[in-house]
Parts: structure tokens; C-alpha cells; sequence
């Protein structure tokens, strides 16, 4: 036998404001064609279809077109379960109907105990499919098991199965798996470890096609046990996965060979790194408009970094500058009554939460030009001195102009308040 595997395509997905279905779409292409050519006997889709409960339309539309040509036109059957981002009745709407055709869809934690019974020239291999299962609905499908977490929860749907002794048999559920390394693009399905199962649970299926975390990867445990990973890189966090889908096949005694095939993007994901003249120089041709990551490594006040890079990088999306969040307090100043303290005292303090170092002698000596000769506190000094304080120190500090450095200061003071 052989099969298809895949997971985590969460249609429908923005990053960063950027809409990903053009990507997607491309990626579907790309299975569409490994179906024609690769001839699978079914595609496995292990949950998070869609990116949100209610998709919208324009994702409905692309799952339905890519499932009409899949079974219709490659004559291959699609088995697909809920992942915790899919509405399990959304997804699992007119099922019993559609199976007829060629499409199992698995939302109902109580069909779930029936397997797909498919044939190969060796006999019939039964797929059960567990889409994601919520202790809580566990709990009231069987009451006895007492599931309180995802381990016991997956215990009791795993108990309930029926099952033929005899048969090669291959599961397909959603969950966080112990051992799984994890991506910053997953919704955590529970506080602490208690969203975790034990692959142990597992014992006695030849294939155990995973979904949830997005990072390709094979768990020890009984068996074969793979994660297939997302269709796309859904974080900057994954700008060094390889993207595929699994391809499986199983001799007459269960053994199984899987033969990763990579996926090609229209667009990556990528990270770059350097100082903003560097990353200002012209781009090449080749992935000039893939979706990046920039990690400006300049540790001085930079003025609208993204507007001028977008400008080079069209698909600039995110910023990250490390200059301004190793300080170890995080944008927070220290406590303490700041009536007892004069505007140079309270400009210094500003000064090192922004820049993450002391004022310099010159810098020093010419934020006291602009002071009353008394160090006069904040309270009377005018909204005009501290501004002519601001203009004075940049210009006294060597690098950009005053303004650079304003724009520094909101930008420190608008990561203090996200991380509040």
C-alpha cells in the first residue's frame, strides 16, 4: 500500500498582515501533481484544514476545488480528520454522503471507532482516523475513562476502537505528542504537560500519521511515528524547516518505508540579518519577493527602518532589533520616588533605557547646557527644555540626526508597552 501524508494547512492563515491563500494554493498544486505521479492509493490529512473555525470563503472554496480534482480528476479517495483550529461539524458536514464519493471526513469523536478499511494486493488495512479530541468531549462520550488531560483522553478514544488483531493496521490523529519539538506558529492545547501524550500509546499500528506541531519529524516510539509538519512556514520560526509531505509505503507484513517529498513555495520564508546599509543594498532577482524577517544588528537610532526596506524588500514583514531588548530591564525603569530627582537624573535614566548605555562626557556636558544651571527638577523644567535636552545629546552623540533618535525612543518606549 501506498499513501500520502500531510497535515496543518490551516487555509485561510495571515502572518503579519500578509494573506497566504496565493501560497497555498500554489502548495496544493503541488500535491495535485505528486497524485498524478506518485499514483498514492489515498492522501491523508491529519487536521487544522482550515485556519480558523469559520474559514473564509475564499479558503472554503480552494479545499473544495483541490478535493474535486484530487478524487475526481487523480482518482485518488482523500481521508481527512479535525484538528483543534477546524469546527469538527463544519468540517464533518454531509460525511456519511460524501464518503460514498471517494471523501472520509472524521469530526465526531464517536465515529471515530470504526477504522477505514482499505485493500492493497496483500489485504485489507484498517486506517482509524481520531480527529483532535477535548478531554472534556472525551469525558462525555465515556465517562468511565475519567479523562481530566490529553494523555487519558487519547487512552480512551485509542480503548475504544475496534479493532481486527490480524490486520495491518494505521492511525491518524491530532494531538501534541511527548518528545515533539514545538514552532512559535502552534495554539498550545493545554497549560503545562497536561497537553501532552505518551507515544507509548501507540503500540500496534505500523503508521502513525500525526498533525499539530509543524515541524517535520519522526518521535521514537512503537512503530513508525511522523509529524508531516504545516504545508507552509506559518512562522519565522520555521524559516529553516523544509516543507513536504510524507510519502508511505507498506509491505504485505506492515513494515513501512517513508520517503520525505519536498513541497516548493512560491514565496519562502526567510530571516536576514546585518546592519540596515547592508540590508538596504539592491536584492536579486531570485527571492526578491519572498515574505522576510529582518534582524538589524545597527545599535544606534534608526530612522523608519521598514518603510525604506520594503522599498528593496517588497514583502518585508517583521523587524526584529536585539539592540533594543537585551537591556535587562526590559524598558522598565528602576523604582523610586522621581520627585526626589533632577531632570539631569531623570534624563539619564531615560537616556540608558533607551540606548543601553551611559550618556557619554560630551553627551553629559551638553544635556547640562540646556539644563538650569541648579539641575532644577522635572516638575518646573518645561516641556521645551527636555525637548532642546533630546536635540542637544543627539547631536553631541556621533551618528544620526535628532530625529533618528526620537524615533528610537518610541519605538523602545512602544516595546516596554507590549510587554507590559
Amino acid at each position: 500500500m501506498r499513501f500520502l501524508h500531510t497535515s496543518d494547512w490551516h487555509l485561510g492563515r495571515s502572518l503579519h498582515e500578509a494573506r497566504l491563500l496565493e501560497d497555498q494554493a500554489h502548495l496544493l498544486e503541488g500535491i495535485l501533481a505528486m497524485a498524478r505521479d506518485l499514483k498514492p492509493d489515498f492522501l491523508l490529512i491529519a487536521g487544522d484544514i482550515y485556519d480558523k473555525a469559520v474559514p473564509p470563503h475564499e479558503a472554503v472554496e480552494l479545499l473544495g476545488d483541490f478535493l474535486a480534482r484530487l478524487i475526481l480528476d487523480c482518482k485518488v479517495p482523500a481521508l481527512m480528520l479535525a484538528g483543534n483550529h477546524d469546527s469538527a461539524q463544519r468540517l464533518g458536514f454531509c460525511s456519511r454522503l460524501l464518503s460514498a464519493q471517494g471523501l472520509v471526513i472524521a469530526g465526531s469523536l464517536a465515529a471515530a471507532r470504526k477504522p477505514i478499511v482499505m485493500q492493497d494486493r496483500y489485504g485489507p488495512v484498517d486506517i482509524h482516523l481520531i480527529p483532535y479530541a477535548e478531554p472534556a468531549h472525551v469525558r462525555e462520550l465515556y465517562p468511565e475513562a475519567e479523562a481530566r488531560g490529553h494523555n487519558e483522553a487519547m487512552g480512551a478514544m485509542l480503548g475504544n476502537l475496534e479493532t481486527d488483531p490480524g490486520r495491518r493496521r494505521v492511525l491518524a490523529c491530532h494531538a501534541f505528542v511527548a518528545g515533539g519539538l514545538e514552532s512559535d506558529s502552534e495554539r498550545p492545547l493545554a497549560v503545562g504537560g497536561s497537553g501532552a501524550v505518551d507515544a507509548s500509546l501507540f503500540e500496534g499500528f505500523q503508521y502513525v500519521g500525526l498533525g499539530h506541531l509543524h515541524r517535520p519529524q519522526k518521535l521514537a516510539g512503537p512503530g513508525e511515528c511522523h509529524y508531516s509538519g504545516s504545508l507552509f512556514k506559518y512562522s519565522f520560526s520555521e524559516s529553516s524547516h523544509q516543507k513536504g509531505i510524507n510519502l508511505v509505503e507498506m509491505d504485505s507484513a506492515g513494515a513501512c518505508r517513508v520517503e520525505r517529498v519536498p513541497l516548493s513555495a512560491r514565496r519562502d520564508l526567510r530571516r536576514i540579518e546585518g546592519s540596515l546599509e547592508e540590508l538596504l543594498r539592491p536584492a536579486d532577482g531570485a527571492g526578491r519577493e519572498d515574505y522576510l524577517e529582518a534582524v538589524i544588528t545597527d545599535e544606534g537610532p534608526l530612522l523608519q527602518p521598514m518603510e525604506r526596506l520594503r522599498k528593496i524588500h517588497p514583502n518585508m514583514l517583521h523587524i526584529e532589533r536585539p539592540y533594543l531588548s537585551r537591556g535587562g530591564s526590559g524598558g522598565r525603569v528602576s523604582a523610586g520616588d522621581h520627585r526626589a530627582k533632577t531632570a539631569a537624573d531623570l534624563f539619564g535614566t531615560f537616556f540608558r533605557t533607551v540606548s543601553d548605555r551611559d550618556m557619554s562626557d560630551a553627551e553629559t556636558e551638553a544635556l547640562a547646557g540646556v539644563l538650569a544651571p541648579d539641575g532644577e527638577s522635572v516638575i518646573s523644567t518645561s516641556e521645551r527644555s527636555i525637548g532642546s535636552a533630546v536635540a542637544s545629546v543627539s547631536a553631541a552623540a556621533p551618528g544620526p540626526a535628532s530625529e533618528a533618535g526620537m524615533a528610537a525612543a518610541r519605538e523602545k518606549a512602544a516595546s516596554g508597552r507590549e510587554s507590559a
